[in-house]
């Protein structure tokens, strides 16, 4: 494993954190613009941490959800193969472990040690419009579990974007060695090559700059859908399926009327999708972004799934909700007032939608 920096002092150098630092200072700025507060919020189904935040812009009102989470499917992913090769290529997730091996992800490489805590930057692999970031902990002493709690906070070409979500998990190699994979999934149209800046943060407000050039994966394919859904309130469209050698992604954007996230069931929408010889292809989930604005929580986000096989000629794909079992959290008003959000489980009922079919071109 190459380290090509030991010490905070080398990595980054002075124009790297400056980069990195006026991303930051411009991002507060843009969040200070727009009254936003966020704070994590646990939620029991998968125990994810979700990124509440109260805007407040003109006259409307909203609520942005990132789902910066901890992912026990991301730790899960992780296998406890001793650190020998990638960090991709030594998960169970075939996409990231055909990117590894087809070299279609961006190794990195590099090492920023602060008090014992060593963090590696080891690939990157940037297909569609997500993000994937494979790292390695190592440690003089054991960590507690959460130590990094979701993950890094990220910048594009030193800016945040407005509206993104994505999951983080850790696999313990060892007492003092892990390894971890973050998911960042961007709703805006990003550009095919830009500068990533990473800001891990430790539970002792350590903090870790990176900064590296990333590009986009080529053979990416996009399948227009357009299939709408109108179930109990919720209103659904599936917009396209986006394919490519790393993986398959389903793109929706959902809507119902109201203004409490608790009692809303738009974000809890996933998908199964299944071949025509009825192999299904396995799901990884994947962030939700939202807002409340005129009355209706507005919701978007993009589904991640294994890659499909060259043979598939048709997929069948159903919509459901993956309805939590409990939870809580904060909310943070314009003024920074909070106000506790109690979980309402008897206000979440199932519905059922139909299924729907997607000719794959060849």
């Amino acid at each position: 494993m190459k380290k090509s920096h030991d010490q905070l002092d080398d990595f980054p150098k002075e124009e790297v954190r400056s980069a990195i630092q006026a991303g930051i200072v411009q991002a507060e700025g843009q969040i200070n613009n727009k009254i936003i507060k966020t704070r994590r919020y646990q939620m029991n189904s998968g125990k994810r941490k979700f990124l509440y935040a109260v805007s407040s812009v003109a006259a409307v009102f909203g609520i942005l959800i990132g789902s910066s989470y901890y992912s026990p499917t991301l730790a899960s992913s992780l296998s406890q193969i001793p650190i020998i090769g990638s960090v991709f290529g030594n998960s169970n997730l075939i996409g990231l472990q055909k990117a590894q091996k087809q070299g279609l992800t961006s190794a990195i490489g590099e090492t920023q040690t602060i008090d014992g805590i060593s963090v590696t930057l080891d690939e990157i692999l940037y297909d569609q419009n997500n993000i994937t970031i494979g790292y390695i902990i190592e440690s003089e002493k054991e960590l507690d579990k959460f130590y990094f709690g979701a993950g890094a906070d990220f910048t594009i070409n030193g800016e945040m974007p407005n509206g993104s979500s994505g999951g983080y998990g850790e696999d313990i190699q060892s007492p003092t060695t892990r390894t971890a994979i973050q998911e960042i999934t961007v709703s805006e149209d990003m550009p095919n090559d830009f500068e990533l800046g990473l800001i891990l943060q430790g539970s002792k407000d350590e903090t870790w700059y990176f900064t590296t050039p990333i590009k986009q994966i080529t053979g990416i394919s996009k399948v227009p859908i357009q299939h709408i859904a109108n179930v109990d309130g919720i209103h659904l469209t599936v917009t396209e399926l986006t394919l490519s050698e790393t993986g398959a992604s389903i793109s929706y954007e959902s809507s119902e009327k109201g203004t409490d996230f608790q009692q809303s069931r738009g974000n809890y929408i996933e998908f199964q999708m299944v071949d025509q010889d009825g192999n299904e292809i396995l799901s990884h989930s994947g962030g939700i972004t939202g807002k409340k604005l005129k009355g209706k929580l507005l919701y978007k986000s993009n589904k991640q799934f294994d890659p499909i096989d060259s043979n598939v000629t048709e997929l069948t794909i159903t919509p459901y909700l993956a309805l939590p079992t409990g939870g809580g959290g904060v909310e943070y008003g314009e003024n920074g007032e909070t106000k506790e959000l109690e979980f309402k489980r008897d206000s979440l009922q199932p519905v059922e939608f139909e299924s729907f079919k997607v000719k794959i071109p060849q």
